[in-house]
């Protein structure tokens, strides 16, 4: 999508489709009373036979409105005018871009930017505008005979004000975001036969081919082993899909700054292996590669963001599959850092593959490490499919990861990760087993992986409930948390940025 920003009167400007909020009552914006003045009164009159009272996500579609030059005008709801919250918004926008899409317009002129939105300016509603757009008109039809095509090309954020530089960073912003939501969607929703590690390993290697400040390297499992990968190898073993270790350097910031690091769970289908999952609904197993398609969607992000600011990106991909040569409930395995596990159930396995590569990671030193994984059914239980569960051995990570989703609109809830929980992971033959029980099955997942970041400053996103729409038309991947993880990796470059410089004195007391 092509997005620009342009200070112009409404009434003289030439559009496929200009969308024009109304507020609860018919209020107009200040765009609308514009085109309501230009066109003598013709949208109030409108708005006076009730077909749209501005409740938010409404949407009317008018033709050939006198005293324009667009084509189209779209009303769009947005709510109370002095109630709308961020949320509020986004649902408008959506409804919007949808009633857009419905529409043969070839462009269309967004007049969001001038919405008081609660805690937002007029660059943040580009920016989230921006996003939205570029995820509602995502679509994935690459397996059928016959693909959808979307006529909308092009969208100019009207302004009633000179536009600044902030309000044309926000839309390159929005946009980096919303290619990055797309790229996880994409890797997502790819069937199993098709999305394999060494699939994911090639897409890493095309996406460095792209960017000249990301590098690639790729693992294998004879370098794995020679590494002792222990855990990571047991999953795969039943698998004729050999496992990737895939490393992502981005390097955006000063050479020697500690990098920030994410690593995602990327088991491209879990079939759980001897401890064989029901039948009904596996095939949104291919989805347990939630994680590993967030960190990609998240580097790509931040490269078209150029973001000042160093990062590792390390994905753990597999296959988990029964056959003669997987697994068993009862091996014990040795982990890269040392540590033994006793498998009890060979579908917790992304726990497995993990906590090899949270040792890895350990090696660059990193400012902090955000894990992310599809990785408990308790999760959904206990915050179902709106909200990510965080876990976290750092307040300040913690804390920094929560604004960063509040922020984003993609939100995330802290659990506890107390000492207490520990003891449901002890094994009479291991360090640990691989599962602690039904109770507190989030908390337990992360307090395993707990023990592989002690050294860094670590969080767990467990986003079982979040990375995928389940059953049948609407299912697909949703592209999160990548919103939340691109902000918080802006968040740390916008600190690093705006932190005091040290005086050489100071340095060379050091």
């Amino acid at each position: 999508m092509n997005f620009t920003v342009k200070t112009i009167n409404t009434s003289t400007l030439k559009s496929a489709c200009i969308l024009i909020p109304v507020f609860e009552g018919g209020r107009l914006s200040a765009s609308g009373k514009v085109i309501n003045k230009s066109s003598k009164g013709f949208i109030a009159r409108v708005l006076k036979s009730g077909d749209l009272t501005g409740k938010t996500g409404q949407t009317l579609l008018l033709h050939n409105v006198p005293g324009t030059l667009a084509d189209r005008i779209l009303l769009t709801g947005f709510g109370e005018q002095k109630e709308i919250t961020p949320s509020n918004y986004k649902k408008a926008l959506i409804s919007g871009i949808n009633a857009l899409k419905s529409t043969e317009s070839k462009d269309a002129s967004l007049c969001v930017a001038e919405i008081k939105v609660k805690g937002q300016n007029s660059s943040a509603n580009i920016k989230q505008a921006a996003l939205e757009i570029e995820s509602a008109l995502y679509t994935f039809d690459q397996y059928k005979s016959k693909e959808k095509t979307t006529n909308l090309k092009k969208v100019t954020f009207v302004l009633t004000s000179p536009a600044t530089t902030e309000n044309n960073q926000a839309a390159k912003n929005g946009k980096a975001v919303g290619v990055g939501v797309n790229l996880a969607k994409d890797l997502g929703n790819s069937p199993p036969n098709v999305c394999h590690p060494s699939y994911l390993a090639k897409q890493a290697q095309q996406l460095a081919k792209s960017y000249s400040n990301l590098s690639v390297k790729i693992i294998n499992e004879k370098e794995l082993e020679k590494m002792g990968a222990g855990a990571f190898l047991s999953v795969s073993q039943g698998s004729d899909q050999p496992a990737k270790l895939i490393v992502m350097q981005y390097k955006g910031g000063k050479p020697g700054d500690a990098p920030h690091a994410l690593v995602g769970k990327g088991i491209t289908f879990d079939s759980g292996g001897i401890s064989l999952k029901p039948g009904a609904g596996m095939d949104e197993m291919k989805y347990d590669m939630g994680g590993a398609a967030s960190v990609f969607g998240t580097v790509k992000a931040i490269c078209e963001l150029k973001l000042k600011l160093n990062v590792v990106a390390v994905v753990a991909a597999a296959e988990n599959m029964p056959s003669g040569g997987a697994s068993r409930p009862g091996d014990i395995v040795t982990t890269m850092s040392g540590q033994t596990v006793e498998i009890l159930n060979t579908d917790a396995e992304g726990r497995l593959v993990l906590c090899d590569a949270l040792t890895y990671v350990g090696q660059f030193k990193p400012a902090s490490v955000v894990d992310i994984a599809t990785l408990t059914g308790a999760c959904i239980i206990a915050l179902g499919h709106q909200t990510t569960a965080m876990l976290s051995n750092n307040e300040t990570v913690a804390k920094n990861l929560l604004a960063a989703g509040n922020t984003a609109l993609d939100k995330a809830w802290q659990l506890p990760l107390e000492e207490e929980y520990q003891s449901q992971l002890d094994s009479p033959f291991a360090d640990m087993a691989n599962i602690g029980g039904r109770p507190a099955g989030t908390i337990t997942a992360a307090c395993f992986l707990s023990r592989f970041a002690e050294d860094y400053q670590w969080a767990h996103l467990d986003i079982a409930g979040t990375a995928w729409v389940s059953g049948g038309m609407k299912k697909g991947s949703t592209g999160r948390p990548v919103p939340l993880l691109t902000q918080y990796l802006q968040d740390r470059a916008n600190e690093k940025a705006s932190a005091p410089k040290q005086s050489r004195a100071a340095k060379s007391k050091k």
